[in-house]
């Protein structure tokens, strides 16, 4: 919906008019390479799309808050006091909630307010849509607290990107690492954020693509992160960092480990299957390393090999992959003007991010679209990405 459609549904639902409206927007994004290596300490290379959440907000004068989506019909209504009671409880709204909950247990002072919620990052496509819901609403209640209580500084958007992530981790029971909301709340319009996600130092690449654009393939396979293997390759991960311990004390998390530490030590690592997944997270490191260089350099081509190499890596050592990505990524491949492609997300449905000619995005979208369509049954979906900004307020 555009701005005038999303107001009119708000009072068309709540009544009133225009003129107290607020509308506050952040981003989904796409992870160009780094993946499933955030919560290791590692870098990643994510980049805020202008697909994104939009949330049109009206304070209230009581302590209620009310919550709806443009294209659902359920409504949450709650109080202020009430909202822990709600974990696990909800079909929809969780995410909205669990962020208010966090930053009441940060000091935030959350207000009554009429929320409406417009989506165009697509759900449970590996663009984190999660994160672009999680950043809006904590610029949200987060501007309307500072300005209950005089606070005229602006909102810290790296807090709330903290904040994001302690809502998933506390509320969604999703362990997941600050990647998805650090490149919601702090993306910049033709840059990617190269970050270190142990010490949240971070550069703003441009990202100079030249004749090239990405294009985003989505599986529409439905999947869901807390019912995946997500959490189970969180453990296997600290079962390798441990094993590793016992010969190389000094570190503290994977990302501490080079790939020359890796091969010197990896035996010490019993199980072949955890053995594998260590061996995703260090060369994965080393690959968005890489990549900055390739990209600063205007290297596409190494660009592109690198991205391939980090999907076989999620495909055959992470086992993150499905079918759906991986005919999407080899398939890709195979058509004329494409550097590269890999699965971006977390994988197990979602999508891939493709380095695609220009002059070569109608043919890449009508061969891989007809030989998805008949190897599964169902369509898949293709979108030519920009990269936008973070999280704001839309005056």
């Amino acid at each position: 919906m555009n701005i005038p459609e999303i107001k009119k549904q708000f009072i068309d639902i709540y009544g009133g008019n225009e003129s107290a409206i607020r509308l506050f927007t952040s981003p989904g994004r796409v992870n160009l390479i780094g993946e499933h290596v955030d919560y290791c300490g590692g870098p990643v290379f994510p980049a805020a799309l202008t697909m994104k959440t939009t949330i049109a907000a009206r304070k209230r004068s009581d302590n209620i808050i009310r919550l709806k989506a443009t294209d659902l019909d359920i409504m949450v209504e709650t109080n202020t006091s009430g909202m822990e009671k709600l974990k696990g409880q909800l079909k929809w709204g969780d995410y909205q909630i669990g962020v208010a909950v966090e930053l009441s247990k940060a000091g935030y002072d959350i207000c009554g307010c009429d929320l409406l919620y417009d989506d165009t990052t697509p759900h449970g496509g590996g663009l984190s849509s999660s994160a672009a819901i999680e950043i809006s609403t904590a610029l949200m209640f987060a501007t309307f607290s500072n300005e209950k209580n005089g606070i005229s500084s602006p909102v810290d958007m790296i807090e709330m990107a903290k904040l994001g992530q302690a809502a998933e981790h506390n509320f969604i029971g999703v362990n997941c690492g600050i990647m998805d909301q650090f490149a919601s709340a702090m993306g910049k319009a033709n840059h990617a954020i190269y970050l270190d996600c142990a010490t949240l130092d971070y550069e703003h690449i441009p990202l100079n693509l030249g004749r090239y654009c990405l294009v985003l393939s989505n599986t529409n396979k439905k999947h869901s992160l807390g019912s995946s293997k997500y959490n189970e390759r969180r453990m296997e991960c600290e079962e390798g960092l441990n094993a590793l311990k016992t010969v190389m004390p000094g570190i503290t998390q994977l990302a501490d480990v080079s790939v020359l530490d890796f091969e010197k030590n990896k035996a010490v690592i019993k199980n072949e299957v955890v053995r594998k997944r260590i061996r995703h997270v260090v060369y994965e490191c080393d690959r968005v390393h890489k990549s900055v260089d390739a990209l600063k350099s205007g290297d596409l081509i190494t660009f592109g090999r690198l991205m391939n190499e980090s999907h076989t890596s999620l495909q055959f050592d992470y086992e993150v992959s499905c079918d759906e990505l991986d005919c999407l990524a080899s398939e890709a491949l195979k058509i004329d003007g494409v550097l590269g492609s890999r699965m971006t997300g977390a994988g197990f449905g979602g999508c891939t991010v493709s380095i695609v000619d220009k002059s070569s995005v109608d043919t890449f979208k009508e061969i891989l679209g007809k030989i998805y369509a008949d190897k599964f049954g169902y369509e898949a979906s293709f979108y030519v990405s920009e990269i936008g900004d973070g999280g704001k307020e839309v005056k």
